[in-house]
């Protein structure tokens, strides 16, 4: 095996590696309980998937093909970015409208501040 051999199967292996972890991820999304552990599972693991196949990918075309891919340097750079971002967001506003947890929740961490925050702001409009 030459180093183009050995280069070809590390991004081979980075691609299987991202598409297992998307199966692992659709798994979560299906079996989890409650929006906030999916979220978990959507966000987290499929972040983790797309950027293991697109550097695999990249890795690939880089030395089999001599060819530098801006666009996938971009897409793993966005999808780092803007992911893990979307998915608090999204559960942050799930929280705020009251969906509720799984039973087997044990602690919300999120209660206490949050009506601190509340009626820091109800007195200040009080003011």
């Amino acid at each position: 095996m030459n180093v183009n051999e050995i280069s070809e199967f590390i991004a081979a292996v980075l691609m299987l590696a991202g598409s297992i972890m998307a199966v692992i991820s659709a798994v979560g999304i299906i079996r989890f309980p409650d929006v906030y552990t999916r979220s978990h599972a959507g966000t987290k693991s499929s972040t983790l998937a797309v950027l293991l196949t697109l550097l695999g990918a990249f890795l690939y075309f880089a030395i089999a093909e001599a060819f530098v891919s801006v666009r996938l340097l971009l897409g793993i750079l966005f999808v780092f970015l803007t992911a893990p971002v979307a998915g608090h967001l999204i559960i942050r506003a799930a929280y705020r409208a009251h969906v509720e947890m799984a039973d087997i929740t044990i602690e919300d961490e999120l209660k206490e501040v949050i009506s601190q925050k509340e009626e820091e702001k109800d007195q200040s409009h009080l003011r």
